[in-house]
């Protein structure tokens, strides 16, 4: 049995249609604002795996409240991880290219130099740091661009302005690769299935291909759902946000192909997918 720690979210969500007989915790029932029920909940389900897919994810708003950002992302993944060491039970923890500083524009490895550059990226970085001191078999997986059919992501957002705005500016130097949640689902309990046969442990990248730009997803999601709408390309520094996002949110993701056999999802692909199901 799997237990996963999230319900309603992308990638929970999407877990559910591909796991459902994995036990699936809410807020209500294990909220990651507190840590201690978060490791009592490991302790009483004893599962044969743990998945751990929620997360505080307003990267804006976390810098204002970056104090439980870091017990959400931080300080309740690390007391799962040290339940599961404690009781030799294999982690599967989703991290963030945010843990980069998004200089340069090679794709980042997992060994490279982290160097969080916001206080949600920061939060994170205390998670990863948590569990790898827990001793837990675990694999931290770093992904970007999370998107689907399901809660707030670039995508919907995209849809939903264009059903009031035939014209948007839209990031242009701030390159990824834009990953569907599905992919990471199926990524995470192929992971974990490794870990239960005793193989594999350590972080690896999971990030659609080929990268692309904000502007440029935006444009192939404005085809795909036949929107008209005129689309400009503007730097980030037009677009000041409270939080500072990295221009460069390449991830290397070659050790995860060669250890496990999982290659990178092909966004567009996934993205014709998410848009049709969208659409019915």
């Amino acid at each position: 049995m799997i237990l996963v720690f999230g319900k309603t979210g992308q990638v929970a969500t999407e877990l559910a249609r591909l796991a459902p007989d994995a036990i699936f915790l809410g807020r209500d029932q294990a909220d990651l604002s507190d840590p201690a029920a978060c490791a009592k909940a490991i302790h009483s389900h004893t599962p044969d795996a743990v998945i751990n897919a929620a997360a505080y994810t307003a990267v804006d708003r976390a810098e204002e409240d970056e104090a439980l950002a870091t017990v959400v992302n931080g300080d309740a993944p690390t007391a799962m991880a040290q339940a599961c060491a404690a009781l030799d039970i294999p982690l599967v923890h989703i991290s963030t290219d945010y843990v980069f500083d998004g200089t340069g524009d090679a794709p980042w490895k997992p060994t490279d130099p982290v160097a969080p550059q916001n206080a949600y990226g920061r939060s994170k970085l205390t998670g990863e740091e948590g569990i790898r001191a827990s001793g837990a078999r675990a694999v931290i997986l770093r992904t970007s661009w999370v998107f689907s059919a399901h809660g707030n992501n670039f995508v919907k957002t995209m849809l939903r302005l264009s059903e009031t705005r035939d014209a948007l500016s839209i990031v242009d130097d701030q390159i990824g690769g834009p990953t569907p949640a599905r992919g990471i689902a199926s990524a995470c309990l192929t992971i974990a299935g490794a870990l239960m046969a005793g193989q594999g442990r350590g972080t690896y990248h999971y990030a659609g291909t080929p990268a692309t730009s904000w502007e440029c997803f935006a444009r192939e999601t404005f085809g795909l759902a036949g929107r008209q709408v005129a689309v400009t390309g503007i730097p980030t520094a037009d677009y000041p946000t409270p939080a500072k996002r990295p221009l460069n949110s390449r991830l290397d993701c070659s050790s995860l192909t060669a250890d496990f056999g999982i290659p990178p999802p092909d966004w567009k692909a996934a993205l014709a997918e998410t848009v049709t199901e969208l659409r019915t």
